[in-house]
């Protein structure tokens, strides 16, 4: 992948960004609008709201603690495909979009220390008789998944002989498979939980066959910032703030311990 910058665009980024941040006292985050519990449109204020959101709230506020200033999260929904380039092209400091930390990203971006244990997991109808993916390894079997992710390539090693569909978002697949168009959807397991509050006639099933830990995206040689915010995420997990944001989005939902998720 190749990006091309203006001189304009050249002199923002030879910046400090965490300098800049402290400047404009304003961190600009991206963060998703489609999924449920990690970056969702709420109905009533029109924002994204979720833990991604919650934590990116929780990290500005201790890193402005931590520097001694002002600053406040601004929120850019983000999209799979857009989420990176945002950040190449300047216009996001950092990226909390329940996203994976994989070596690709790692040559193009700066990741934080993980802040979510995320793993791959399959949500299948409950009458199904599906109970993991070794049983969709086969020519007659279909998983919906979402295009781009890390999650679909996964899928070929696990299950190279079923077919794969892609769509665009989780909302999408979700649909596709309530609509009978796939046997399973495959994405990280809290996304999936998700869709099971959602609706009581799915499940997710054969617990997780990864571990794809999330993490906090940066542009790449920002070490001032990403020092910043991994120490923030450190502080917060300290003074219990991640206990409580992880038990608010996830502490209802049947069939997870929330507090596997804080170890």
């Amino acid at each position: 992948m190749v990006f091309e910058w203006t001189y304009h665009e050249y002199q923002s980024k030879t910046k400090n960004s965490l300098e800049n941040i402290k400047s404009a006292h304003v961190m600009r985050w991206g963060v998703k609008s489609d999924t449920r519990l990690f970056g969702l449109i709420s109905p009533k204020t029109g924002q994204s709201e979720g833990f991604d959101v919650d934590m990116a709230r929780a990290v500005t506020k201790q890193i402005a603690k931590d520097q001694g200033t002002k600053i406040k999260p601004e929120f850019t929904p983000v999209t799979i495909s857009s989420k990176i380039q945002l950040i190449k092209n300047n216009q996001l400091d950092a990226v909390a979009a329940s996203m994976t930390i994989t070596p690709e990203r790692a040559k193009i971006v700066d990741f934080s220390n993980p802040y979510f244990p995320a793993g791959q997991s399959i949500l299948v109808k409950k009458n199904s008789g599906i109970k993991n993916i070794q049983q969709l390894n086969n020519p007659k079997s279909t998983i919906i998944g979402v295009m781009g992710t890390m999650a679909m390539e996964t899928t070929k090693k696990f299950a190279p002989k079923a077919k794969l569909i892609a769509m665009p978002d989780n909302s999408q697949a979700f649909s596709a498979l309530q609509s009978g168009q796939g046997d399973a959807m495959t994405t990280d397991n809290a996304i999936l939980y998700g869709f099971c509050q959602q609706s009581k006639d799915v499940a997710v099933v054969g617990g997780t066959f990864t571990n794809q830990p999330y993490g906090l995206a940066m542009d790449k040689g920002q070490t001032d910032l990403q020092k910043a915010v991994n120490r923030a995420l450190k502080e917060i997990r300290a003074d219990g703030t991640y206990d409580r944001l992880i038990k608010k989005w996830f502490g209802n939902i049947p069939g997870l311990d929330w507090r596997e998720l804080t170890k």
